[in-house]
């Protein structure tokens, strides 16, 4: 059984974490639903496919943070899955001090390193 469970996290910027995700390979697909067991759906602001089997997805929350949904089962199994969250929410954090630097710095071009 495939049931999605929906994880807070820190992430605020669905741009800066559409980025991040884009600079570790992930093709984002923004909108739609995550489909878990029987009518177990949640809308997300975008997702990607983790693995062959593990869609990943964030949906925005009523405090403006985005929260992770997915299978959650699988992804305490694997931790493959869990290196790939801890490598998205640094790549996001990276972005974010680049953001902020740019915003203190404009005329300063920085360019990011992959």
């Amino acid at each position: 059984m495939s049931h999605l469970s929906i994880l807070p996290t820190v992430l605020h910027d669905e741009t800066l974490l559409a980025q991040a995700l884009q600079d570790l390979q992930f093709d984002v697909q923004w909108g739609g639903e995550l489909h878990g067991f029987a009518d177990d759906r949640q809308a997300v602001v975008l997702s990607i496919s983790a693995s062959s089997q593990q869609r990943l997805g964030w949906s925005r929350q009523p405090d403006g943070s985005l929260a992770l949904v997915g299978d959650l089962q699988k992804l305490g199994r694997s931790s493959s899955l869990q290196s790939l969250i801890a490598q998205i929410t640094r790549r996001y954090a990276l972005r974010q001090a680049l953001q902020a630097a740019q915003t203190e710095l404009p005329n300063v071009s920085v360019d990011l390193v992959h």
